[in-house]
């Protein structure tokens, strides 16, 4: 079908106008989408704001709260071994009495919480010490949780920078006089760093959501 010189005119500044109102949409949801991860982002650097230490600085507290990560074949991955390492230190100094693990029993690289007892026991820390909430589906649901079922009123917490913060903001939001300290990862590559960090700005984002509609955990009794 041949087409006259005005018709193909037409359809060329159509296409111009498709193509400009597209960039539009694109800029406004960019600029939309940056506006709430910063805000997000905002809200969690004020809540943890004077709450996060290094080990040498870590405050004392009854309790440790350590959050679970992905294990790889009965034994934690680099990023869980860290938190538990330190863990098993602030322990050992006297910063913490107890600790609570909280992970996901059921997750999809295994049971994260029986992993993280064993090897928080193989690290020398007393398994009369030890505190099991296999429901810590997310750092939410950990906070949530340690406060209204296992009434922790005042903890550390254990992360790495990508997450600690986070965790402190949320478990503070619920009720729990919450101090962070940062744990290392050593064996983490700097793609790892980076792919955690690029992830957490969007896990802020569902933080401040759950926070703002006071959602319930998604398992709401203690049972294991």
């Amino acid at each position: 079908m041949l087409y006259s010189c005005h018709e193909v005119g037409v359809v060329g500044v159509r296409r111009e106008r498709l193509l400009r109102r597209a960039l539009w949409c694109g800029l406004v949801v960019a600029l939309v989408g940056s506006a709430v991860v910063g805000g997000a982002q905002l809200w969690i650097r004020r809540g943890a704001s004077g709450h996060v230490f290094d080990q040498a600085h870590a405050p004392s507290a009854p309790v440790v709260i350590v959050l679970g990560a992905e294990v790889r074949a009965g034994r934690p991955k680099p990023i869980l071994a860290g938190r538990l390492d330190l863990t098993a230190e602030l322990v050992r100094t006297g910063r913490a009495g107890a600790v609570l693990i909280s992970g996901d029993s059921a997750g999809g690289s295994g049971n994260e919480t029986t992993v993280m007892t064993d090897y928080l026991i193989a690290s020398g820390v007393p398994r009369d010490r030890l505190m099991t909430d296999p429901h810590g589906l997310d750092t939410y649901d950990t906070c949530k949780r340690a406060h209204d079922l296992y009434g922790i009123k005042r903890a550390l917490l254990v992360s790495q920078s990508f997450h600690l913060s986070r965790a402190v903001t949320l478990c503070r939001h619920v009720g729990i006089d919450a101090d962070g300290v940062l744990a290392d990862c050593a064996s983490c590559s700097r793609m790892t760093w980076a792919r955690n960090r690029a992830r957490d700005l969007l896990a802020g984002v569902k933080a401040a959501a759950d926070v703002a509609r006071d959602r319930a955990p998604a398992v709401a009794s203690a049972d294991p």
